[in-house]
């Protein structure tokens, strides 16, 4: 059923839904690590990451979510047959150029378009540009010096797994923030929520969020590490990038405070034990809306705001107020004011379109 969901129906994609193979290999876990798990300790050692800025409205990183949103319409524009040579495969990428700190522009629009075969380049080209970036891309980030590639080699007819088959856990950039923070290493997919790699991602992703949203921080970064068999975090992280009201001591403090960091803790938490994964194996896990995105929930908001509020009056716990950052320019609305000194930096964001 999913196969078919995604679109690989007819033989001649190379993989169908009829005619596919099917394995299934499972195997008990290891006795020695049970030891641990089943006390409510990590599955496996380990370092996540969990990020949040108030940049966007999805408090995500811009470039990323410019790129889910082009590998969205990509699959719109396939499934509504607004095209009829589209096939399910697809990729997209994004590079923004910063300037102090916002966003000023596009520096590059990468999608590759899966599609059938003898459609001549100039229409896929013109269709993609037509039918998927102009709908999405505000027309004031886009310049004469903006670089679009579409289908950049050329030819993209043979896709999905009769193209480009392998292990999973290759694209965990695209799963997360695109780059904008470091990753743990740890894939999501496939994996039980006593996998930290994945249940704790997530919970960072929830504080992270929670934070910002409260206005402790306008951007906030949380490391989370933790040791097989151990239930506690071994070690809290937290950089708000210069953007924090309260010191990030006094952060962590409240962290620690209220939130329940052990395995069945965040299990708990974010009611992990649901068949609630499926929606996330496209468009990435974070900055989504939707039933089963527990950890995208604002429902710590006022508890954190409280507790900022205690610890703001805790002497080396306040810090001086930085400047508001000011969201990147939602689309219709123009840019930020050009400025005399600029601090350039571009950052990547991408997604697959397979759905």
């Amino acid at each position: 059923e999913t196969i078919h969901g995604i679109g690989y129906v007819e033989p001649e994609h190379g993989f169908a839904w009829k005619t596919c193979g099917v394995t299934t290999s499972i195997q008990s876990q290891s006795p020695d690590i049970a030891l641990g798990v089943d006390k409510g300790g990590a599955g496996d050692q380990g370092m996540m990451f969990g990020y949040a800025t108030n940049e966007t409205p999805e408090f995500m990183p811009l470039p990323i979510v410019l790129a889910h949103q082009l590998s969205r319409r990509l699959s719109e524009v396939r499934k509504q047959r607004l095209v009829d040579y589209l096939r399910p495969d697809g990729k997209t990428q994004v590079t923004i150029e910063y300037h102090d700190g916002h966003a000023a522009r596009v520096e590059a629009l990468v999608v590759s378009a899966h599609h059938k075969h003898g459609v001549p380049l100039n229409r896929i080209r013109a269709d993609v540009r037509r039918l998927v970036i102009e709908p999405v891309v505000p027309k004031h980030w886009l310049d004469r010096r903006t670089k679009i590639f579409v289908n950049p080699t050329g030819r993209f007819e043979v896709g999905g797994p009769m193209g480009d088959t392998g292990l999973t856990g290759r694209k965990i950039i695209m799963d997360t923030y695109g780059g904008v923070i470091g990753h743990g290493g740890g894939a999501f997919s496939g994996k039980d929520p006593t996998k930290v790699d994945r249940s704790a991602a997530y919970m960072a992703r929830y504080l992270a969020k929670n934070l910002v949203a409260a206005g402790v921080a306008d951007t906030c970064e949380i490391q989370l590490a933790y040791a097989i068999g151990v239930a506690e975090p071994v070690s809290i992280m937290v950089n708000t990038h210069g953007t924090g009201k309260l010191s990030e001591p006094a952060i962590i403090k409240i962290i620690r405070e209220l939130f329940d960091l052990t395995p069945l803790g965040i299990i708990r938490t974010l009611k992990l034990r649901r068949p609630i994964y499926l929606k996330t194996a496209v468009y990435g896990h974070f900055g989504r809306d939707g039933d089963g995105f527990t950890w995208e929930e604002l429902d710590r908001v006022n508890d954190i705001t409280r507790a900022a509020k205690h610890h703001a009056h805790t002497p080396g716990h306040h810090v001086t107020k930085a400047p508001p950052a000011r969201r990147s320019p939602e689309p219709g609305r123009a840019g930020p004011p050009e400025r005399t000194s600029w601090n350039v930096r571009r950052v990547n964001g991408s997604s697959t379109a397979h759905e």
